[in-house]
């Protein structure tokens, strides 16, 4: 990057979640000075003994920073941080510009940063994929769309969230790719379930099965990261399954929109009601698995 892209102003965060938390830390780490927000209070503590500081409403956080990130569920709840009374748009000057790493749809994306723009603010969309590990190691893969002067001059700050930082296009393209991900992990996941099941059912040792296939053809970051968890029918949080299926509905709409049919998306889906009706929403999303062992009698 060259040095008139270099970013020297402070940086604001806001949404201190499972992932938020751990991205805020890395630019911490990465030397940005940082102010953050979080509408639940009490999750800005270790961010603040790291050198942090905290502000008290968006519109505050908004005001001492150059460039704002927000990491929060879903389109309503960027739509309030921006926008709500005390929101960061009424303190984000002209000039200024605003970086979602939520996930949330296209339209929505180009609805707010038309809003903004009216304000001088750009807007990039910029959601992420990873989990909870490539949040804390900043490993994630950042999906951006956005003007390209936007993205450069953003690029230093997505460099210490993440390992793969892509402009696939205008405002709008990031949550598009998002959505692709998203569906392309639905099946994956679903595979993976299915493939740990036929190696129970088959009184295999599925570890050394898994250990077995994933250099091959079948490899994947799911194979790796979340069969384990399958095995064991145990799903500690990395991306709660309740996220994912917001994810899917996304994906879902945009097909429909298109003209798109997305099978093994909506068969994901189906599962995932489910297992949310069930109890099972706050679990990592590799507990689509606990549907296939129950189909299959495990």
């Amino acid at each position: 990057m060259e040095a008139a892209q270099r970013v020297t102003g402070r940086i604001g965060f806001a949404g201190l979640g499972t992932m938020g938390a751990y991205m805020a830390e890395n630019l911490i780490r990465a030397g940005h000075e940082l102010s953050v927000w979080n509408r639940s209070p009490g999750r800005a503590t270790h961010l603040v003994d790291l050198g942090a500081a905290e502000a008290s409403t968006p519109a505050q956080l908004g005001a001492t920073c150059d460039i704002v990130i927000t990491c929060v569920t879903d389109a309503p709840d960027v739509e309030e941080v921006l926008f709500a009374p005390d929101g960061l748009a009424e303190g984000m000057r002209e000039g200024s510009l605003f970086i979602d790493c939520s996930t949330i749809s296209p339209t929505k994306a180009r609805e707010f940063a038309s809003r903004l723009s009216q304000r001088g603010i750009a807007m990039l969309d910029a959601p992420v994929s990873g989990g909870s590990e490539g949040a804390r190691l900043a490993t994630l893969t950042i999906m951006v769309g956005g003007e390209i002067d936007d993205v450069e001059r953003a690029r230093e700050v997505l460099g210490a969230l993440g390992s793969t930082i892509t402009h696939l296009g205008p405002l709008g393209a990031g949550q598009w790719t998002k959505a692709v991900n998203q569906v392309i992990l639905a099946g994956t996941y679903l595979a993976v379930a299915e493939g740990v099941t036929l190696a129970l059912k088959a009184g295999l040792d599925a570890e050394r099965v898994v250990g077995a296939l994933a250099g091959g053809a079948a490899g994947s970051w799911v194979l790796q990261n979340r069969s384990g968890r399958m095995i064991d029918d145990d799903y500690p949080i990395g991306f709660k399954l309740r996220l994912h299926r917001k994810d899917l509905g996304i994906a879902l709409a945009l097909a429909r929109d298109v003209g798109a049919v997305l099978p093994v998306t909506s068969l994901a889906a189906s599962f995932e009601d489910g297992l949310i009706g069930e109890g099972h929403g706050d679990e990592d999303n590799s507990a689509l698995a606990r549907s296939i062992r129950t189909l299959s009698g495990l």
